[in-house]
């Protein structure tokens, strides 16, 4: 009896394997655990929390923080992280030698432009860093109920809560803190537990307490409570947990069962008790929680060369110009009597020459530092926030059924997008579903279900197409196409299209009643006319089977009247809606039985049965089976058991085998049509047959130590075995919308991709043919282990030496094919790819996978996914994408260059380790081919031009400094420096880099071959680079020696005078502004109105600042003073200088460009006046041939069936014509 004002739940599972066996005892006194040691010297005293905040304890409070800095350290480690980047030390130390007498610039004019960018980079991550922070304070800010005294609960923040507070968690709740499980609202102390946020998976798991904490069962019951905790420490381990409770002069052993984690989720029970063990960052969810690796796009690694590069050059300009200057010391000095020479420092003793080199080498570093882009970082930061920020309202990469956007989860490697080599790929939840429908069954050795799987409409789809012969309209969408006969087919062609249409089409009544997770449709099952088969009584043996043998818990329906099913997986949810809907539904669990209404007609009325549950064998991935003891009403035992088919089929008795050859071939056609299959068998037991057996098990449950779970198996074995077979399932794990369209469009863009899954091989194969990875007529290379190899005296040895020969033999194969058109799929296990990948095999397994056009690892565990990763990346040089949606998918994900997190229903593990999420694999078409080849040339245009302009620049200080004598003497105003990278010519390229577009999206789409210029880098490679680079230097010397030669001479005033330097450099000045400006114009392709504002207001800005610059006092203008005003404006030479030396200076580029589209041009060249022409328009003809050479030969996807189906049919035609030619000809 429950104790008065505790409202407890009916549900009692003691007697449940699954729920009991793993319940401990009371730990005898030669047993106990001294928990000692390193590792074991956790202490926590239950409802005392006050005892744990004093030394030797002390234990840390359960506020967590994820963030990267805080008050104290954000200034250090912002600063560092900002000068990790080597341009910013040398504008650091520029910056502090600026403030000595060598500078040639004011101190404010180098430091300005330092502050300005630095700051900027550090309020970005102090932005990012917020955001962090306030996710963080949403978490420690949730409340929970917590014992206060005097059995009191009232609510607190979790960050609250201390080690020993006694805890009460209610439905629906995460629990706040790593807790030890005293007592639920159930009567035996179990709970149903969700822990998607820390494996990702969906199912539930069973938690119970200790029975001696059952008492424990209302809020008054913990007034006096008290207990004593000896544990473990902390640690990451999410499944294992050692340690002791000590209560009431008892020791009880405690294990994971009772262990509730941080971030789990309580589900289908109204409440529990719990005592906290861990808090914060001990608790193991924040033991698990690595940092994710630091990623640097490709692009910017490159400029780390390129800066490298130009450093370079910057000294060599600079001793160039030092010596030049030591040389001017010692030979023009004595002769230059107005300097004193006699009277001077050591900058200019003509007696000490060296001395006055290296005080100007320091000076010229300072002088030619513009070669080096200040605002290069920061600009090309600032345009990536903005790219990731067109990414995430991108609303063609909107799911509106999830109503999850696309999300960049880090700007740091946009441009990578555009650059990808090949994707590995999650099948499951990733290209599939998830989501699983019960479609067909055997039963009795007869197979029922008349709806095809996605992967037989498919095929079907195709082969009726390719019957058809409709290879002219290759691009025709099928529904355009519904008529599948053609009038001068032959009989057979008709026959296999009447039946593939038949197979197809789907009934409206099914069409009307859809039911989540039932796919099911055949007539002599349904509406209880299974009663009129011949083996009626094995069907309802089956049904029976579906209904009981599980650890579901039903959930009343309201709206349908029914029951929702919380399953251990989607597959057993899926079976009990199939009984359910067949007439058998499970509708509740009391203590120790479940109760099933049958219905035998759809007319008639149901009729409620009992089935009282002895044991239950529980399903894991080394059993792959489970099985449940149960009495019927009649009294009669019987053990329900359903597993894999490899399994079921072993344990069968001789008796049991009657449908085993037609269940077989019926497992095999299933498999065939990418369903997952299970194997359904029983057998009676006899009672005393079942009381020995159930002395040897329950012996092996009191069992405590290491021998315990052996022991268990063994009593398992020892029961499931002389097993009857009663038929089979069929499943299917649909394919996401839209997966094989993408798959064909990333073909066609030169993607490869690799499929990496936990499924069994036949699945795996199955769904690759469903995506068009794989297809009729490609050469599979399947790789495989032997079991004469395993059992071989030398296993290891024996099996690497058959891989090894397998490898070499299908190497040799792939190389030899001379058929252009051939294509090879490697296929290959988890156990075998287990000796693929060590270290003497790797390569040649890498070299075989590459040649062929796709591959398949099936069975493969998360390492596997990760190491597959890691060799494809470091083996090839290329960069991978990797995308998945579950937790075992983490670590793919973080290997690869580019992680890509599916955000569907197994928990967000993957999108947290993510660079990029979507809600739909269709998406990432979109987001590479796209998004990706925008980001790319984007930023790679946005970089090279940086360095033209900057070269342009820096260069023209060399030249003056010649004519300078080497002096140190800058040619512009300080201020006109300081502005040009930071204000001047910023918002220009920062255009360039969030809004160009070579073409719009749909062109990209529609030329899926444009992709290829970023893996192929034909924009950021060193020939364009150093081109740009010459660039910089032919408009350098244009801008210096032309302006020069003009003003040189020349009448500059109306009164005759000649212009001095101010004039002469505000005019180059001028002259550089509009170059780069003009420059950054032809360099477009796609213009805005923003475009149009940044470019000709960067020009107009420039002579605003000088107007208003002029009008300052002479003590901040200096020189400049009324310069515009009075000086420039009213001179025409310095317009027509202005003119003349921008048209000058971009003549070159407009001649190269022009050479280019007219000689040999680019693709997207062709399609740009394509476009502009609007041919595509008048001559569609022509565009559509254009878009079909627009497109990477590809051996996988839809088109790539099209293409080899052609291909057939030109060579049937050609031996038809060849015939008739014979025939025609004279002998």
């Amino acid at each position: 009896m429950s104790q008065p004002g505790r409202t407890r739940g009916k549900l009692h599972l003691s007697n449940l394997y699954s729920f009991s066996c793993f319940r401990p005892d009371v730990l005898q006194s030669d047993s106990q655990h001294s928990l000692q040691g390193p590792g074991f010297s956790r202490v926590v005293y239950c409802n005392q929390p006050r005892l744990h905040r004093k030394k030797p304890l002390k234990y840390p409070t359960n506020y967590i923080s994820t963030t990267k800095y805080n008050i104290i350290t954000f200034l250090p480690k912002a600063i560092f992280e900002q000068f990790r980047r080597v341009a910013n030390i040398y504008f650091l130390m520029a910056a502090i030698l600026s403030l000595t007498p060598v500078s040639p610039f004011s101190p404010v004019s180098m430091i300005a432009p330092l502050a300005f960018v630095i700051g900027l980079s550090m309020a970005k991550e102090a932005l990012e860093d917020w955001r962090r922070f306030m996710q963080d304070m949403e978490v420690n800010s949730r409340k929970i109920n917590v014992h206060k005294g005097d059995g009191v609960f009232s609510y607190r923040a979790w960050q609250k809560i201390r080690v020993g507070d006694v805890v009460k968690v209610e439905k629906d709740r995460f629990f706040p803190a790593d807790l030890l499980l005293l007592s639920s609202s159930y009567d035996d102390g179990i709970c149903y537990v969700e822990t998607m946020n820390l494996d990702g998976e969906t199912n539930l798991k069973v938690k119970r307490s200790l029975e001696v904490t059952l008492s424990l069962e209302e809020d008054a019951a913990f007034s006096d409570f008290t207990g004593t905790i000896r544990c473990e420490d902390p640690n990451p381990t999410l499944y294992t947990f050692v340690g002791n409770l000590e209560f009431e002069r008892q020791v009880y052993a405690l294990d994971p069962n009772q262990i509730l984690l941080r971030d789990s989720k309580l589900r289908n029970t109204p409440y529990v008790y719990g005592v906290v063990i861990f808090t914060g960052h001990d608790t193991k969810v924040m033991q698990n929680s690595t940092k994710s690796p630091s990623k640097r796009s490709s692009i910017e690694k490159k400029l780390d060369s390129i800066i490298y590069v130009l450093f370079t050059l910057l000294v060599l300009i600079s001793l160039i110009s030092s010596i030049g200057f030591a040389v001017k010391i010692k030979i023009g000095m004595p002769d230059w009597w107005y300097m004193q020479p006699e009277d001077t420092t050591n900058m200019y003793d003509p007696q000490k020459p060296e001395t006055a080199g290296i005080l100007h080498l320091i000076t010229a570093l300072i002088l030619y530092g513009y070669l080096i882009p200040i605002s290069l970082y920061v600009s090309i930061e600032l345009v990536k926030v903005l790219q990731a920020m067109f990414i995430n309202k991108d609303l063609h990469m909107y799911d509106e059924e999830s109503g999850n956007p696309a999300q960049a989860r880090t700007s740091n490697l946009n441009e990578d997008l555009g650059q990808v080599d090949t994707i590995l790929s999650d099948k499951t939840g990733t290209l599939t579903c998830n989501q699983m429908d019960f479609l067909k069954c055997s039963i009795a050795g007869i197979s029922y279900g008349v709806v095809s799987s996605e992967v037989e409409m498919a095929a079907a789809k195709q082969l009726a197409f390719d019957l058809n012969g409709q290879v002219s309209g290759a691009s025709t969408p099928m529904h355009s196409r519904p008529q599948y006969l053609s009038e001068n087919r032959g009989s057979d062609f008709g026959k296999s299209e009447i039946e593939l249409e038949t197979i197809i089409t789907p009934t409206s009544e099914r069409q009307r009643h859809m039911i989540k997770g039932f796919s099911f449709e055949d007539s002599r099952l349904m509406d209880g006319n299974w009663l009129k088969e011949p083996d009626a009584n094995v069907i309802l043996l089956f049904f029976r089977i579906l209904a009981v043998c599980h650890t579901a818990i039903p959930e009343p329906n309201e709206e349908t009247q029914s029951f929702n099913y919380e399953a251990e997986s989607p597959d057993e949810a899926s079976f009990l809606v199939a009984a359910r809907e067949l007439g058998f539904e499970f509708c509740k669990r009391t203590q120790s039985s479940v109760f099933i209404r049958e219905r035998y007609s759809s007319s008639g009325n149901f009729i409620e049965r009992e089935f009282k549950i002895l044991n239950l064998l529980e399903f894991s991935s080394k059993r792959k089976r489970m099985s449940v003891i149960v009495r019927d009403e009649d009294g009669r035992i019987f053990l329900m058991c359903k597993g894999a088919d490899s399994i079921i089929l072993d344990r069968l008795s001789k008796s049991g085998r009657m449908y085993e050859e037609e269940t077989t071939r019926h497992l095999t056609e299933y498999g065939e049509a990418g369903l997952r299959t299970l194997a359904l068998s029983y057998k009676e037991l006899e009672e005393s047959e079942y009381h020995a057996w159930n002395n040897e098990f329950q012996k092996a449950k009191t069992t405590l130590g290491s021998e315990r779970e052996a022991l268990l198996e063994r009593a398992s074995d020892m029961i499931e075995k002389d097993l009857i077979l009663v038929g089979a399932t069929a499943v299917e794990d649909k394919l996401q919308k839209g997966v094989p369209q993408c798959i064909d469009k990333l073909a066609q863009a030169g993607l490869k991709i690799w499929v990496l899954t936990g499924d069994k091989m036949e699945t795996a194969i199955n769904i690759g043919f469903a995506c068009s990875l794989l297809r009729q007529g490609m050469k599979q290379i399947c790789i495989t282990t032997t079991e004469s190899d395993i059992l071989a005296q030398n296993a290891h040895k024996a099996v690497k030496e058959n891989i090894l020969m397998q490898i070499t033999n299908a190497s040799q194969m792939v190389k030899l094919e001379k058929d252009p058109h051939a294509a090879f799929a490697l296929i290959i296990d988890g156990k075998t790819l287990s000796y693929a990948l060590e270290d003497d095999t790797k390569n040649l397994f890498l070299s075989l996978a590459v040649g062929c056009a796709s591959v398949i690892c099936c069975r493969v565990s998360p390492k596997q996914k990760a190491l597959v990763t890691r060799l494809v990346k470091e083996g090839t040089g290329k960069l991978t994408l990797a995308i998945g949606d579950g937790a075992n998918d983490v670590g793919m994900i973080q290997e690869a260059d580019i992680g890509i997190g599916i955000s569907g229903v197994e928990g967000m593990q993957a999108v947290m380790a993510s660079d990029f999420s979507i809600s739909q694999f269709r998406f990432l078409e979109r987001l590479l081919v796209v998004h990706g080849h925008w980001c790319y040339k984007r930023i790679a245009q946005m970089v090279c031009y940086f360095f033209y302009k900057n070269i342009a620049f820096g260069l023209t200080l060399l030249y003056f400094e010649a004519y300078a004598g080497f002096s140190g003497q800058a040619v512009y105003d300080d201020w006109y420096m300081t502005l040009f990278n930071v204000i001047l010519t910023s918002l220009p390229v920062i255009s360039l880099g969030v809004f160009e577009q070579d073409v719009s999206s749909e062109v990209c789409l529609q030329f899926p071959a444009l992709y290829q210029q970023g893996p192929k880098n034909l924009f950021f490679d060193w020939y364009r680079i150093l081109g740009w680079m010459a660039n910089g230097v032919y408009s350098s010397l244009i801008i210096f020696f032309l302006n020069i030669h003009i003003f040189c001479e020349q009448a500059f005033r109306s009164g005759g005078q000649t212009a001095d330097m101010a004039a002469v450099g505000t005019t180059m000045f001028t002259s550089i502004i509009w170059t780069v400006s003009l420059q950054i114009a032809l360099t477009m392709s796609h213009f805005t109105w923003i475009q149009h504002l940044f470019v000709w207001g960067s020009i107009s800005t420039w002579y605003i600042f000088l107007l208003l610059y002029g009008l300052a006092s002479p003590l901040v203008s200096g020189n400049a003073y009324h310069i515009l005003l009075e000086a420039l404006a009213p001179a025409p030479i310095y317009w027509s200088a202005t003119l003349l030396v921008t048209i000058a200076c971009n003549i070159p580029y407009l001649a190269h460009v022009s050479f280019q589209r007219a000689v040999n041009p680019m693709d997207h060249h062709v399609i740009q006046e394509i476009k502009y022409f609007k041919i595509d328009v008048e001559d569609r003809r022509m565009w559509t041939r254009e878009r079909s050479k627009a497109r990477q030969k590809t051996k996988i996807g839809f088109t790539a069936r099209v293409d080899a189906k052609i291909r057939q049919l030109r060579g049937r035609l050609h031996k038809k014509q060849a015939g008739a030619q014979n025939v025609a000809s004279p002998r």
